[in-house]
């Protein structure tokens, strides 16, 4: 299973996409990390790391791995969390980045008061572009799971496998790389007390 961690700043990101992609893709990404920078400021994730480490894991992950080039897609990527976790409205957004990125990233965001569970099932209706988006910010999250406590560990580990598991089968790519990680990690959870 291959790990996503080359690209922890921009610097590190910018020669493999001016390889990988056209060049005015890469300028649209480029202030797409600026933009989401400066929006989630200091916020880190849960390892302590800082929070635009995982927005640029998750665009490694689309495009050195799943090897995706839709500008859109890429750029939502980027921008995922933007809407749910600061303070960015959609208004904002769209006027920076156009309504289609605009409506991908909606889709992955959970409404406020929405539980989890019911968010990631309804998006088994979303559209292939803001599913990809999704895929590619699980595996962000889920690739090194081995840092978190072991009761998140569990918890992150099942709802995967009910609920994102099921939106990769359609990507074979996303499909196979999920299929190794969910192999070991379904010995490891089973050894955790209920």
């Amino acid at each position: 299973m291959k790990i996503f961690t080359s690209w922890m700043s921009w610097g590190q990101a910018a020669g493999p996409l001016a390889e990988a992609l056209p060049s005015q893709t890469v300028t649209g990404l480029r202030d797409a990390v600026r933009f989401a920078r400066t929006q989630h400021g200091v916020q880190q994730r849960p390892t302590g790391r800082p929070y635009v480490e995982h927005l640029l894991e998750a665009l490694e992950v689309a495009v050195a791995g799943a090897r995706l080039h839709d500008p859109d897609v890429l750029t939502a990527i980027v921008l995922h969390d933007v809407l749910e976790d600061t303070a960015c409205t959609e208004r904002e957004l769209a006027r920076r980045f156009g309504a289609e990125v605009t409506g991908l990233v909606r889709w992955v965001t959970r409404p406020a008061g929405r539980a989890k569970a019911d968010h990631l099932a309804a998006l088994a209706k979303a559209p292939a572009q803001a599913v990809l988006v999704k895929l590619a910010d699980r595996v962000s999250n889920v690739q090194e799971l081995q840092r978190l406590h072991w009761r998140f560990q569990k918890r992150y580990y099942h709802e995967t496998v009910a609920h994102i598991v099921p939106l990769a089968a359609p990507h074979p790519w996303f499909a196979e790389w999920y299929e190794e990680w969910r192999r070991p990690w379904a010995r490891r959870v089973a050894r955790y007390p209920d």
